[in-house]
């Protein structure tokens, strides 16, 4: 069977890269005894498929990785299985079956929301500059691809903007981005807004389709805080 879990990233293991990640995952697959089904070849490997890479320095609480196991589970009684065996920050707030012809989610998903803060900004001044940007034309910014500088446009991805006052000093900063054709990294957002922008987090990711419009998988409540006391 496959399943799909919805899991947070808070605190310091927000600086952990794509890749560690999925070595966590695959840690705490194995330390909690479920069979997790391998690709074959030379180096086998645990069938896991992970959604939209997360920005190094970011949080989130909607990533998602899809697993394939060699037998039939409760997906209802797996974050409780998982969860000892994942670093502090990290938490598994759901778990449902999947199906086999599900496409993946790097194929779904086409845009996430963000809470971002904007600390020593007011929402006065923040809020003139996501007039400016939402009435620009273009919003160029710089990216290197390939090893190669280039300038790519923003504006197309940058579906919408809110100002709100944040509970500390500063502003904060309610972004939907899209997904393609290229996904906008927060502190490419802060380029195009000529702003220092603060903690970025991810809250959901979006699919939509024939003018429907949904999660990968909800999640009934997710603390906003790091997990504590996890192993390590």
């Amino acid at each position: 069977m496959k399943v799909r879990f919805r899991f947070a990233k808070l605190g310091r293991v927000r600086w952990t890269s794509h890749r560690d990640v999925a070595r966590m995952w695959e840690r705490a697959l194995r330390r909690g005894r479920l069979p997790v089904s391998y690709t074959g070849g030379f180096s086998p490997r645990p069938q896991l498929s992970f959604g939209l890479a997360l920005p190094t320095g970011c949080e989130s609480v909607a990533e998602y990785v899809d697993a394939s196991f060699d037998a039939q589970l409760d997906a209802a009684e797996l974050p409780a299985r998982l969860d000892p065996h994942l670093p502090d920050g990290v938490s598994v707030v759901a778990a449902a079956p999947l199906d086999d012809r599900a496409p993946s989610l790097q194929q779904e998903v086409t845009s996430c929301t963000w809470d971002i803060d904007v600390p020593g900004i007011s929402l006065d001044v923040l809020q003139a500059a996501l007039d400016r940007t939402l009435g620009a034309a273009t919003l160029p910014v710089h990216r290197e691809r390939k090893g190669r500088r280039m300038i790519d446009d923003l504006r197309p991805s940058v579906l919408s903007l809110h100002a709100a006052t944040a509970d500390v000093a500063g502003s904060r900063l309610h972004a939907e981005l899209a997904t393609r054709p290229r996904g906008v990294r927060p502190v490419e957002l802060a380029q195009a807004l000529g702003l220092e922008l603060g903690m970025a987090r991810r809250t959901c990711q979006w699919i939509e389709r024939a003018g429907s419009r949904r999660e990968p998988l909800a999640a009934s409540a997710v603390s906003p805080d790091p997990v504590l006391g996890r192993a390590s």
